[in-house]
């Protein structure tokens, strides 16, 4: 991996000062560069390599209730200096035409420099330890499971940036990143499933033990199969269930996370990614029992979503979205809060690079430890289902009607887990969901992904996690 180039700071004050003097009440410029590798081996081949260098800013400029918003991957003061003109003449010509003028929350002045450690330096990786590292990962793979398929990518990156404002906000940053990504075509006799394992991290190439690694994804390779060649069918009617932290997570992610994002509850988002369930008005009211809370937090040292500092300067912190059941907190960026006069905003607004607009989204979304232990989680449960992991999700534009089916699940009975219980079908509603939660354990795991939305499109890293929970009184859904 090449190193990153170092961004001329001084060019983004001029362009906030050059907006200023153009007439703009406010302006904000963003400067990044960003360096990635990446790699895919499709059955043991190497097949795509993908390694580059990216760097630019944007611009963003207020005037008069109208947002203007302009960007250049030329970081030159005359290419800069147009762009400036650009975000200027847009403001001025949406001002006259939006009803609704744009208003940004009061934040204070930060001015920061932070940067994520590395061990060992991405940049000093080559690519035959890469292609070393996934190899051996490959090859343990079909030891696992009969497998029909298998690819497997690597992605590393290390992202610079500098923003800087007009009221006198200055945060630099280094956030390197690396993740793994396999989906296997899993055999048994006539019959194949998948498993979609994604881990990724904030930190350097000492995350990539190619043993670690390897052990992780095989075991998941290996329950799967064990599932299809063992499971049994899930008991019918209503029955109580324990729920492992990838559902929990991804439940966590699609049915609270979205639903809570600002500028999909004002309508913003309603003809890209959907709209909301949830309503403004329904802050404080009752959508889960006492024992669900979900928090979303971008300052855990060393997660896939991670960051400190937003891309609008707000100080991150962390954002609990549902406390004791009780709906507390949406996600938002300046914009949302002011519209919605929540004083401040949480430090929710992100953008995936440069040249894209910074807007509402999640991080690391996870439901928050209870005191549970997992034996207790278990314990009084005549007849019920563990599902310790999801093949398939669905959720609906909304966010109000979902549902997961089992990959990796098991049969309980008297408080016991026992056989392989053969793709349960998890479907309800998002407050029927969030009700059921009765018990909730200590323990706290997390998966990576990537989050789409926004248009252009704009996949952000992040976590979803939890404990194991427990539901009580779940009707499972039927197959095909």
């Amino acid at each position: 991996m090449q190193e990153n180039i170092v961004l001329d700071r001084d060019l983004a004050t001029q362009a906030v000062n050059l907006a200023l003097d153009m007439g703009a009440e406010y302006a904000e410029a963003r400067m990044e560069s960003f360096v990635s590798n990446g790699l895919f081996l499709k059955n043991g081949n190497p097949e795509i390599a993908g390694f580059g260098t990216f760097s630019g800013m944007c611009l963003r400029v207020l005037m008069h209730g109208g947002m203007g918003f302009a960007s250049t991957d030329i970081l030159k003061k005359n290419s800069i200096q147009e762009r400036v003109e650009t975000a200027v003449r847009m403001a001025k010509a949406s001002s006259g035409l939006v009803k609704d003028k744009i208003i940004l929350s009061d934040e204070p002045t930060h001015v920061a420099d932070y940067t994520v450690e590395q061990k060992k330096k991405l940049s000093d990786v080559g690519l035959d330890e890469i292609v070393s590292a996934l190899t051996h990962i490959d090859k343990s793979m079909t030891e696992s499971a009969p497998l029909i398929s298998r690819f497997i990518s690597l992605n590393m990156e290390e992202r610079t940036k500098f923003f800087t404002n007009s009221d006198d906000s200055k945060i630099g940053s280094v956030i390197p990143r690396i993740a793994i990504f396999t989906i296997p075509t899993i055999r048994e006799g006539e019959k194949t499933s998948q498993a979609a394992i994604h881990r990724g991290v904030s930190m350097g190439w000492e995350y990539m033990d190619p043993d670690k690694r390897a052990q992780e994804i095989c075991h998941e390779i290996a329950m799967t199969h064990k599932n299809m060649k063992e499971g049994v069918k899930a008991p019918a009617g209503k029955i109580d269930m324990v729920l492992g932290p990838e559902v929990v997570g991804i439940a966590a992610h699609e049915s609270c996370g979205h639903p809570y994002e600002a500028d999909r509850i004002s309508g913003r988002e309603a003809a890209q990614a959907g709209e909301s369930f949830v309503k403004a008005s329904m802050m404080g009211s009752r959508i889960g029992s006492s024992a669900a809370t979900v928090v979303d937090d971008p300052t855990l040292p060393n997660s896939y979503g991670f960051y400190l500092y937003d891309d609008e300067g707000v100080k991150a912190r962390p954002k609990v979205l549902i406390k004791d059941g009780l709906i507390n907190e949406f996600l938002h960026n300046r914009e949302t809060s002011a519209a919605m006069d929540m004083g401040q905003s949480n430090g929710g607004a992100r953008a995936d690079n440069y040249d894209r607009e910074a807007i509402v989204r999640m991080s690391n979304t996870f439901v928050a430890p209870g005191d549970r232990s997992d034996e207790e989680l278990f314990e009084g449960i005549k007849l019920g289902v563990y599902m310790k992991s999801f093949m398939e999700w669905n959720i609906d534009d909304k966010r109000y009607n979902q549902r997961y089916i089992g990959r990796e699940a098991y049969l309980i009975e008297n408080g016991e887990v026992k056989a392989p219980v053969k793709a349960p079908i998890l479907e309800l509603t998002t407050p029927a969901f969030w009700t059921a939660i009765d018990a909730v354990g200590k323990d706290l795991e997390f998966s990576a992904a990537t989050c789409g939305k926004g248009e252009p499109a704009q996949g952000v890293p992040v976590y979803t996690g939890g404990p194991h929970i427990r539901l009580k009184g779940i009707t499972l859904g039927v197959g095909n």
